[in-house]
C-alpha cells in the first residue's frame, strides 16, 4: 500500500510503502481447497468431468512465445533438458515422476511442445510429439491428482495443447486422436470448479485464463466465456498492481503473465473476436514494468528469485505481447525505482517483501540495488532462488533468498525479513521510506525500512547519489537507532560483482580496482567500515551459478548511528 505522493516543483517525491496484512488463507478456506482436492479422485468429481467430447478445436491460436531449439534438439533425440536436467522419456514413467519440480512443471504444462517447434517442422516433429503425449494422456489424462492437474498446470497445459496441436494432432491414429480431444474436453470442465477455489490471486488468473481460451477453442462456451471473462478481469485487478507489477514483486512471474495473456489473446484472434479491454489494458502496464528492471544491456535484473535474464529473452516476450512502450522510471506499489544516467543503469528494491502466501520465493532484499554501465553488471544481487534444477538445490535456493544474497547493509547476518523453516517469508521489514528528487547534474534516492527495528534496535537508510553522466555513484548507508538500540551488533554491507569483473591491488586499504571485461576501470572507496573481499556469485537465466566475488564494508555499531560512506567511480 503506497502512502503519501508528492511531486513538487524542485521534482522532490516521497512515499511510504506500507506492507499490507493479511498473509495467508484462513483455516476455512485452507480446510476447504484440502477437502476439494480430496474429491478429485472421487466418482462425483469424474462424473463432474464427463460430458460430450467435441469433434476437433474450433480454432488454432498462433503461438506468440519463443521456444528453445537447443531443448527441442533434446527432444528430437528423445530427451528432455531443462535447467540442466536430462532425463529419457522412453523410460520415464508419467505415472510417477520422481524430477525435480520445474522439470515436472514443464511435462505436465506441455511446455515442450514450444520448445519442440522451435527445433523442427511439423513433419519431423509430430511423432515426438504424440509419443510423449499419448504416454503421459495414459498415465494422467484420467487421473485427477496433483501435481498434473493442479489449477496452473492444467491452464497452460491447455493453452499449449492448443496451440501445438497442429503437432499434436498430425497422427491418423484415431485412439490416440480422441483421447487427445477428449482430454480438452475434461481440463476445461475441471477448471470450471477449481480456477476459482485455487490457492493464490496468480493461480486464481492462471486458471481463469484456461477457462475462457476453453470458451474460446471448445464448442458451447458462451456461459462458460461469460464466466471466464468475469473471473479473469477480477483476478487480474487483484494480481497486477496499479502500476504493472505482481504481488508477488517477482519479475519471473510477471513474465509468466505477459506470457499467459499473449497467448490468450491469440485465441481471441483465432477466433475473429475481439481482445476485452481489460486484457489489453493489462498487457499494457505489465510490459513497462517489466522493462523498469531491465539493464543497460537490455536483459534483466536479479529480484525476488529471478535470475539475470538476456536481452532477447526479454526482447521475444515483449514482441509476443505486441505492446510497444517505454519502462517505468518508477514503480511505488511494485516497489523498484529504476535511474538511468549516461550509460549507466540503477535499479532499487524500495518496497517491503510480498506477503507470503503470494511468493514462494520472496527475498528479504528490501533496500538492495544493482548497477550496469555500458552493457556491463557492476554491482548485482545473487538472484535465481526460483530456479531450484540441477545445479541449484534447495538449500542454496534458501540461501540466495537471504539478506546477504544482495547487494545491501545486513546486521549481524540477520535477515532484515525472516524467512521460515517452511520457506515462508516471516516478521520484517513493513515500511519503506522513500524520497526521490532531481538534484544539480545527479538524482538522489533516500530510503530507509524498520525491518531491524524490532529486533536489533535500528533502522537502515541508504541514500544513492548517481551523477547525470552515470560515471559516478556515491552511495550512504545509515543504522539510526530506535527503540532499545543494541551494542553488539555487527553490520556488513555487501557489494556483490558482476561477471567478468577483476579485482586489481590497490595503494589503500579503503579502495579496491575494478577492472571490467571491457578494459574500462572502476574505483570503489569506502570510510566508515573495514573493506574486505569474499566469494559471491551470480545465477544464470537456465539456472547456472558463476563463480564471482564481493566487496563487504564491516563495521561495529557501538552505541549510537552507524554511518558508513562509499562511492564507485568510473576511471576511464
Amino acid at each position: 500500500m503506497t502512502g503519501n505522493f508528492e511531486d513538487g516543483t524542485d521534482q522532490r517525491q516521497t512515499a511510504l510503502i506500507v506492507r499490507p496484512k493479511g498473509a495467508g488463507q484462513n483455516i476455512l478456506e485452507r480446510l476447504s481447497l484440502e477437502f476439494y482436492k480430496l474429491t478429485w479422485r472421487t466418482p462425483l468429481h469424474n462424473g463432474r468431468l464427463k460430458g460430450k467430447v467435441p469433434l476437433r478445436l474450433l480454432a488454432v491460436p498462433k503461438d506468440p512465445l519463443e521456444g528453445d531449439s537447443g531443448r527441442g534438439q533434446a527432444l528430437r533425440m528423445g530427451k528432455f533438458h531443462y535447467q540442466g536436467f536430462e532425463q529419457a522419456f522412453d523410460s520415464l514413467d508419467y505415472d510417477q515422476l520422481d524430477l525435480s519440480p520445474s522439470l515436472t512443471d514443464y511435462i505436465h504444462r506441455f511446455d515442450w511442445l514450444r520448445d519442440l517447434a522451435a527445433a523442427t517442422n511439423r513433419g519431423e516433429g509430430a511423432p515426438v510429439a504424440a509419443r510423449i503425449a499419448d504416454a503421459w494422456l495414459l498415465a494422467n489424462g484420467m487421473k485427477t491428482r496433483e501435481p498434473a492437474w493442479r489449477v496452473d498446470n492444467c491452464a497452460w497445459r491447455l493453452l499449449n495443447m492448443a496451440a501445438g496441436s497442429p503437432f499434436l494432432l498430425s497422427s491418423s491414429e484415431p485412439i490416440y486422436r480422441s483421447r487427445v480431444i477428449n482430454h480438452f474436453a475434461r481440463v476445461a470442465r475441471h477448471l470450471d470448479q477449481s480456477a476459482p477455489r485455487a490457492q493464490s490471486h496468480f493461480a486464481k488468473t492462471v486458471g481463469w485464463a484456461g477457462v475462457v481460451a476453453a470458451s474460446l477453442l471448445l464448442p458451447e462456451g458462451k456461459i462458460r466465456r461469460a464466466v471466464g471473462e468475469d473471473g479473469l478481469a477480477e483476478s487480474l485487478r487483484v494480481t497486477i498492481f496499479p502500476d504493472g507489477g505482481v504481488v508477488s514483486r517477482s519479475p519471473i512471474q510477471l513474465m509468466e503473465l505477459i506470457g499467459l495473456l499473449s497467448l490468450l489473446k491469440q485465441c481471441y484472434v483465432a477466433q475473429d473476436e475481439l481482445v476485452p479491454d481489460f486484457l489489453i489494458e493489462a498487457l499494457g502496464r505489465a510490459v513497462p514494468a517489466l522493462l523498469g528492471l531491465t539493464h543497460s544491456d537490455g536483459g534483466l535484473g536479479a529480484w525476488q528469485g529471478s535470475a539475470h535474464m538476456t536481452a532477447d529473452r526479454i526482447d521475444a516476450l515483449v514482441a509476443a505481447s505486441e505492446v510497444r512502450t517505454r519502462p517505468h522510471r518508477q514503480a511505488l506499489d511494485w516497489g523498484y525505482q529504476r535511474v538511468s544516467a549516461g550509460k549507466s543503469l540503477l535499479l532499487l528494491d524500495a518496497g517491503p517483501p510480498p506477503l507470503a502466501r503470494q511468493s514462494a520465493s520472496g527475498c528479504a532484499s528490501t533496500l538492495a540495488f544493482e548497477l550496469s554501465h555500458n552493457g556491463q553488471r557492476i554491482i548485482v544481487n545473487c538472484g535465481g532462488a526460483a530456479l531450484v534444477g540441477a545445479t541449484i538445490s534447495a538449500a542454496l535456493a534458501r540461501g540466495l533468498r537471504t539478506t546477504a544474497a544482495h547487494s545491501t547493509l545486513c546486521l549481524n547476518d540477520t535477515n532484515s525479513t525472516a524467512i521460515l523453516p517452511g520457506g515462508q517469508l516471516g516478521k520484517g521489514v513493513t515500511e519503506v521510506g522513500l524520497e526521490r528528487r532531481d538534484i544539480d547534474q545527479a538524482t538522489r534516492i533516500e530510503a530507509s525500512h524498520d525491518g531491524y527495528a524490532k529486533n536489533f534496535g535500528y533502522n537502515h537508510v541508504r541514500l544513492l547519489i548517481l551523477r547525470s553522466d552515470g560515471m559516478e555513484l556515491r552511495g550512504e548507508d545509515r543504522l539510526l537507532p530506535q527503540e532499545n538500540p543494541r551494542d553488539d551488533v555487527m553490520a556488513h554491507v555487501r557489494f556483490h560483482l558482476g561477471p567478468d569483473i577483476e579485482i586489481t591491488a590497490s595503494d589503500t586499504p579503503q579502495t579496491a580496482l575494478l577492472r571490467m571485461a571491457d578494459g574500462s576501470n572502476w574505483a570503489f572507496v569506502t570510510s566508515g567500515g573495514i573493506l574486505s573481499v569474499d566469494d559471491s556469485l551470480w545465477i544464470d537465466q537456465n539456472g547456472r551459478p558463476h563463480p564471482t566475488q564481493q566487496l563487504v564494508i564491516a563495521a561495529d555499531t557501538g552505541k549510537g548511528e552507524l554511518q558508513i560512506n562509499w562511492q564507485l567511480r568510473h576511471l576511464g
